[in-house]
């Protein structure tokens, strides 16, 4: 597996758009079939040779509580507990990159892969979201073979970047998908979001004239998800124990964020939007995510 993730590294980190996009296919392949039944009793020889090529249609998503006892996932989870194979580090810089190309129908559709993978690195391995607390400073490629040099960055930042009007409609509702996985059971995340405007940028996006309806529908629903109240760790997250058990959590570790109600949240967001009073009360008796305890 280390030589897969090493070889998609590779590309990823190339300026040319055919390389990155075959770096984001041997990705999407290699989490597909660990992601998709059948495919633990399949060979490493068989295996390796499958990435490359797209899933069967006839393969069902695992079930969570199988997901976190497959070999191969446990395999995976463990190698994204180093810096050196973390794909959600690597799909950050790839994205930086993407970002400062501009903006063309070529590129955009690469910055919307880009952020559909690492929305799905975020929910398989939540200790990843600890990215998207705090900036990280890395001086020198995590890998001999990536030539990769990640400086300063501030992946919260460079999601609302990506939620610039100027920006197509499918960059907006992919980055907000994936803001909403960053931010996903780890109060500490979303406080870096507030202190960074982030309700700013999205309401500014919900307001823009030139915001389609699609990414308007995609904005409300990222309210309601905002709205509601925190818990204050996510290791109730069946997977997210895995390190825990393991014991090799320390490298994501970061200190416990203040958590806060909805009453608390609304009055953030109403500094931004007018009636978030009914969206509380649509929450409240809808039960969306599963309710609203306060």
């Amino acid at each position: 597996m280390e030589s897969l993730l090493s070889l998609a590294f590779d590309y990823l980190s190339s300026f040319d758009a055919g390389k990155i996009r075959k770096g984001l296919r041997q990705l999407e392949g290699l989490l597909a079939q660990i992601c998709l039944s059948g495919s633990s009793k399949t060979s490493t020889p068989d295996r390796r040779r499958s990435v490359a090529t797209p899933p069967s249609k006839e393969q069902s998503p695992k079930e969570l509580s199988q997901l976190q006892f497959d070999p191969a996932f446990r395999e995976f989870f463990k190698l994204q507990e180093g810096f050196e194979w973390n794909v959600a580090i690597r799909l950050i810089a790839c994205l930086e990159r993407l970002l400062g190309k501009g903006s063309n129908g070529q590129n955009d559709l690469l910055i919307v892969s880009t952020l559909d993978l690492l929305q799905g690195i975020l929910l398989m391995h939540p200790p990843s979201r600890s990215l998207f607390a705090r900036e990280i400073y890395m001086n020198q490629a995590h890998s001999p073979s990536a030539h990769v040099t990640l400086a300063k960055l501030l992946p919260n930042q460079l999601l609302l970047d990506l939620l610039d009007p100027t920006l197509c409609p499918a960059i907006h509702s992919s980055a907000l998908h994936t803001l909403v996985s960053a931010l996903l059971c780890t109060p500490r995340n979303t406080r870096t979001f507030e202190i960074l405007d982030g309700l700013l940028t999205v309401t500014s996006l919900f307001k823009s004239r030139s915001a389609s309806r699609e990414v308007k529908m995609k904005s409300v629903e990222f309210f309601y998800f905002y709205l509601m109240p925190e818990t204050p760790a996510d290791s109730g997250l069946a997977i997210a124990s895995m390190h825990a058990r393991s014991g090799s959590g320390s490298k994501w570790a970061g200190e416990e964020a203040d958590t806060k109600g909805t009453e608390e949240k609304q009055a953030l967001l109403g500094r931004h939007l007018g009636n978030v009073g009914d969206l509380v009360e649509d929450l409240r008796e809808s039960a969306a995510f599963g309710g609203m305890s306060r």
